[in-house]
């Protein structure tokens, strides 16, 4: 069967960008659980975290989600998880709301403090392949959790097939520096 100029162009196209692929594909033999940020004023941070939450879940892979400030508030996801998959993926949801809407620093830092520690446990827990700490930017950020814990922990504690995703706005520069992979989600409209 002949094809024309632009199937036979878009062919050698698609074979020389495969090869290249390829090529920077057999370089990364390295296995290792990922350090992952989601940070920004764009919607979807947490979307995008709980899209890996499910895909744990849709391999049978152990998870777990820890809510540091949303935990007031009924959501989709934890909905789904805590009715159809707490088995493979507790949720726990610690926080009471957002921090404006609470009014009551102390007890916000008290339950950041809870969720930091369940957090640590979980991430230390093997049969974790996973674990997502969903808002832990804005405990951060209001020194409700202290950074440099979060750092130490993350880079000397946790186990190195573990993965995991912290959410939440104004992600620290020290955060992103050890992370491996860091998204910005930027409002556009």
């Amino acid at each position: 069967m002949a094809t024309d100029p632009e199937t036979t162009r878009h062919n050698m196209k698609m074979a020389k960008k495969k090869a290249a692929r390829d090529k920077i594909m057999a370089t990364k033999t390295e296995k290792k659980g990922l350090i992952v940020v989601h940070t920004g004023k764009g919607k979807g941070k947490s979307s995008a975290a709980f899209g890996m939450i499910f895909r744990h879940i849709a391999w049978g892979m152990p998870c777990a989600v820890v809510q540091f400030i949303k935990g007031g508030m009924e959501s989709g996801e934890k909905k789904l998880i805590t009715e159809k998959f707490s088995d493979i993926c507790p949720f726990y949801a610690m926080g009471e709301g957002f921090t404006w809407e609470t009014q009551d620093k102390s007890r916000d830092i008290e339950m950041a403090q809870a969720a930091w520690k369940r957090s640590k446990e979980l991430i230390l827990d093997a049969k974790n392949s996973m674990v997502l700490l969903d808002e832990i930017n804005i405990a951060i950020r209001y020194d409700y959790v202290d950074i440099a814990e979060v750092v130490a922990f993350l880079t000397t504690q946790k186990p190195p097939m573990t993965h995991v995703v912290l959410t939440g706005r104004n992600a620290k520069p020290e955060l992103l520096e050890i992370a491996d992979l860091a998204t910005e989600m930027e409002l556009l409209k």
